[in-house]
């Protein structure tokens, strides 16, 4: 889809260095160059040598106008998705890419596009029938080349009931649509928390918490007015680095200010956090944050020696007190790189219960859904090796005895912050009485545990 009004924005921008858009047959031929899905074989300076290393989705396509850029473009499942974003200042010189709005906004419409074709893909009459309809839902999500609803799944098909669809000036750009019925609220709190521990003296455990609220409310009104509460326990640790989405009317900047690159001080804003929103149609995350807790969750001891042939291990779990001790699933994966199938294992396991993995490289741990009542597991074991193959896993970090334990694990109904959604505190504005379900959850995020018999690469060391 071509926007004449953006073009002619463009060579208002740039006047004389003004590059115009090909036609689209050209266009279409100049991407696949530069994506280097025709004539791949053929070097070509300005596309293949090292200089030219791409480390994002923006690229500079060169026609036989000048060069265009930038173009937007990725592959997903099989598909190329790209769009040229206007550059409303010169091109010469090029601005930062962070300086470049339409850029962030191109991007989150082609995505919005690939979630709407993606799950048609192997269905070729159905992924057919939806490129068909994709002409007439973006007149709704882009009508004059600004993106005004990405969320294309969303919007109707039907280019009738477009034209039919009555306009309320009060209703935002991000209501695509109207609901009718009861109203409900649900609200999600979805946590997940990274760590690195070393188990060594010298080196610094690190972790934490990065959460989002995700909201889903069924309201009627084109422009229904909510407002939501987080709330901490009492001496939690406050919530930061919190960016809101862009249909929250207000905030406190206090609550902004507050920054994880800074130590925290008596002074920080710890709630509660209010955000009076107008909410779009479908779900969407409320805000993220993140937050500096003081223990992780799960404490952890892996020790790797290799005896001759064999690897002798040693892998000791604690589950901290403060931490609800129900799983919807615990299991530590031990994973053996550079090296061949396990053909001999023998282990000791304090709780749960040891499988070997189909390519025979890799152990999984099965916790379960409870540690035993001293909250600690341990696994002992011995492991021998066959003749490495192709087909086992290679990592260039994870050499000799420098090994990981890598936790995954699920706690329903719980935060690993305290923070929580007070529902008596949801103000909707709106006749009748809301039904209002808020939930919480705690999921494991790259959670390493490494070798403390070996190096590990570092997050970052103590400066005394």
């Amino acid at each position: 889809r071509r926007y004449p009004t953006v073009e002619i924005r463009a060579e208002s921008f740039n006047g004389s260095t003004h590059v115009p858009v090909p036609s689209d047959s050209a266009f279409l031929k100049a991407l696949l160059f530069e994506l280097r899905l025709i004539d791949d074989h053929i070097f070509v300076e300005h596309r293949d040598t090292c200089t030219q290393i791409n480390h994002s989705s923006v690229y500079s396509v060169r026609t036989e106008g000048g060069d265009l850029w930038p173009v937007l473009a990725f592959q997903k499942s099989g598909l190329i998705y790209a769009c040229l974003p206007l550059v409303e200042e010169t091109l010469e010189p090029r601005p930062p890419l962070l300086t470049v709005s339409g850029l962030s906004q191109g991007l989150a419409l082609l995505l919005g596009i690939a979630d709407y074709i993606s799950p048609s893909r192997k269905n070729e009459a159905e992924m057919s029938a939806k490129v068909g309809q994709l002409r007439n839902l973006l007149i709704q999500a882009c009508p004059l080349g600004t993106p005004l609803n990405t969320n294309i799944r969303s919007l109707n098909s039907s280019f009738d009931d477009i034209q039919e669809m009555p306009m309320d000036e009060n209703q935002p750009a991000w209501r695509s649509n109207t609901y009718k019925g009861k109203p409900q609220v649900n609200v999600c709190i979805t946590e997940k928390v990274k760590c690195m521990q070393y188990d060594k003296r010298d080196v610094v455990d690190t972790w934490q918490v990065y959460g989002a609220v995700n909201c889903k409310c069924d309201i009627e009104g084109s422009a229904p007015n909510v407002t939501l509460s987080l709330n901490l326990p009492t001496n939690g640790p406050p919530l930061q680095d919190i960016v809101v989405h862009h249909c929250v009317t207000s905030v406190d900047p206090a609550m902004l200010m507050s920054s994880s690159a800074e130590p925290l001080d008596d002074s920080v804003y710890n709630g509660p956090y209010k955000f009076p929103f107008v909410p779009p149609s479908d779900s969407f995350n409320l805000c993220y944050y993140t937050s500096q807790v003081p223990v992780p969750p799960i404490l952890g001891c892996y020790q790797l020696i290799e005896e001759g042939s064999q690897l002798k291990i040693t892998v000791n779990l604690k589950l901290h007190e403060s931490i609800k001790n129900s799983f919807e699933y615990c299991e530590a994966r031990i994973p053996f790189f550079n090296r061949g199938p396990i053909t001999r294992l023998e282990y000791k396991a304090s709780y749960g219960q040891l499988d070997l993995s189909r390519e025979k490289s890799l152990l999984v741990w099965v916790i379960g859904q409870k540690f035993p009542k001293s909250l600690e597991v341990s696994l002992t074991g011995t492991v021998s090796f066959g003749p490495a193959g192709k087909e086992h896993p290679t990592d260039y970090v994870c050499t000799g005895n420098t090994a990981y334990v890598k936790l995954y694990f699920r706690i329903p109904d719980f935060a690993l912050t305290g923070c929580y959604v007070d529902q008596h505190s949801i103000q909707i504005f709106v006749p009748g009485k809301p039904k209002i379900t808020a939930s919480q959850e705690l999921i494991s995020s790259d959670y390493y545990i490494w070798n403390s018999k070996a190096p590990a690469p570092m997050v970052y060391k103590t400066l005394f």
